[in-house]
């Protein structure tokens, strides 16, 4: 569960970029400043930090990269702070794009293992304002209070159409998954698709409403089942640029 801000520099400064990563654990000031490629595929920057004592340390590496199908531009980071390597990518939404902004925000790369829902409750409630919905998921291992916030990455119509994020013990919003619109072909009703990275692992699930529920604000999250109602790429992970 990571966020995270990166903000590109003057041309002239010794750190191409500077930023921000938050988790529950810890909030880390980190630097991307470009090395020396020896290769096509190495490494475009060296990523630092300063440590408790003070010295400056190499956590990690960064790419520039480009999304295969939106061709926008982004940065893929894989970082160490002492809890085993993770991975995460910086985008931009459209609107710094347009506005040709060097603001990006740190969002998780979640791998395609998937954890086995098994027995758990969970509630999602439509807001009355800024499309967004409130919701918990729990079971005996876990209980996970989250907000969907509309997805402004979407590019592309496979793009999460939510965000979901999480907060920290200080407040800071964490991304912590992706939920999609869906139909199902079946009986032609809509439900959300969601993938959570849970302190367990990733897990699908999906958030329906029944007959008492339906047209109402309130939906039940049960656990995933495969019956090819899945929106396209709703279990590939999070989207590189959403």
């Amino acid at each position: 569960m990571f966020a995270g801000t990166l903000i590109r520099n003057v041309e002239t400064a010794a750190a191409q970029y500077t930023g921000m990563i938050h988790s529950t654990r810890f909030d880390i000031a980190i630097q991307l400043e470009a090395r020396a490629k020896m290769s096509e595929r190495s490494p475009d920057f060296d990523l630092t930090a300063v440590n408790k004592s003070g010295r400056k340390v190499r956590i990690g590496t960064a790419w520039n990269e480009t999304g295969n199908t939106s061709g926008n531009p982004y940065i893929s980071m894989q970082i160490d702070v002492g809890l085993g390597p993770f991975r995460v990518n910086a985008v931009q939404t459209k609107e710094a794009r347009a506005a040709q902004s060097g603001e990006f925000e740190i969002i998780p790369l979640v791998s395609n293992g998937l954890m086995k829902s098994g027995s758990l409750s969970g509630e999602l409630t439509a807001m009355d304002a800024d499309n967004a919905f409130t919701g918990y998921i729990a079971n005996m291992m876990f209980d996970l209070e989250f907000m969907l916030i509309e997805n402004s990455y979407k590019s592309e119509e496979t793009h999460p159409d939510y965000r979901i994020e999480v907060s920290s013990p200080r407040g800071t919003p964490i991304r912590v998954g992706s939920a999609w619109i869906a139909k199902s072909s079946r009986t032609g009703n809509d439900y959300l698709s969601l993938l959570i990275n849970t302190p367990d692992g990733d897990l699908r699930v999906n958030a329906v409403q029944n007959e008492e529920q339906r047209g109402g604000q309130t939906f039940s999250i049960i656990p995933f089942i495969d019956s090819g109602d899945q929106p396209q790429d709703a279990g590939a992970g999070l989207s590189l640029v959403a």
